[in-house]
C-alpha cells in the first residue's frame, strides 16, 4: 500500500508542476534555441556546424507583450512564418504600422494596421518582410528579452534599427 500511495503521490506532482511549467510557457515565458545565422552577430555569432549544439544561442520569449501587441521598433521578435506556419523565424521589428520602408524589392511600401516589417541583422542570409512584405501582428509569438545559453554570451538583446534600412 505504501508504494501505491508513494507512486500516486509522485504522479500527482508531476502533473502539477507539468501543467504549471506548460501554462507559464504559454502564457508568459520560454526558452528557445535560435537556428541559422539570418540574426548574426545579434545571435549564433560563431556558427560553427561541427559545434552548433554547444555553441548555438537559446533565448528568453516573454509573451505579456502579445495581450496588447506592445511592441517597439529594434525589438527581436519570434514568429510564425507567412508562408509555413509550422516555422517560427526570429527577426527584428524594423517598422510599425503608418511607417513608410523601401526596399530594392519594393518602391515605398506603407505598413498597412495590424502588422509590421521585419528583417534580420544578417541581411545576406535573411529571408525576411523584403521577400514576402509585412506580417501580420497576429503571427508574432513573442519578444525575446534576453540570452541565455551560452553562459559567455548571456545577457540582455538590445533594441537597435538597421542604418541599411530606408524609412521616409
Amino acid at each position: 500500500m505504501g508504494t501505491v500511495n508513494f507512486l500516486w503521490n509522485l504522479t500527482k506532482n508531476y502533473i502539477t508542476f507539468g501543467l504549471i511549467g506548460l501554462t507559464v510557457s504559454d502564457r508568459y515565458a520560454s526558452i528557445v534555441p535560435v537556428g541559422g545565422i539570418s540574426m548574426s552577430p545579434t545571435f549564433n555569432p560563431h556558427d560553427d556546424s561541427s559545434k552548433r549544439s554547444l555553441t548555438r544561442d537559446f533565448v528568453v520569449v516573454e509573451k505579456l507583450c502579445l495581450e496588447k501587441y506592445k511592441f517597439s521598433l529594434g525589438d527581436v521578435v519570434v514568429f510564425s512564418s507567412p508562408t509555413n506556419h509550422k516555422e517560427k523565424n526570429i527577426k527584428r521589428i524594423t517598422a510599425l504600422p503608418g511607417d513608410l520602408v523601401s526596399t530594392p524589392h519594393y518602391d515605398a511600401v506603407v505598413i498597412p494596421e495590424g502588422h509590421c516589417w521585419v528583417e534580420g541583422d544578417n541581411q545576406a542570409w535573411s529571408l525576411d518582410s523584403r521577400s514576402f512584405g509585412p506580417i501580420p501582428l497576429g503571427l508574432v509569438r513573442g519578444r525575446v528579452t534576453h540570452i541565455v545559453w551560452p553562459p559567455h554570451r548571456v545577457g540582455k538583446v538590445e533594441r537597435m534599427t538597421p542604418k541599411s534600412l530606408t524609412h521616409f
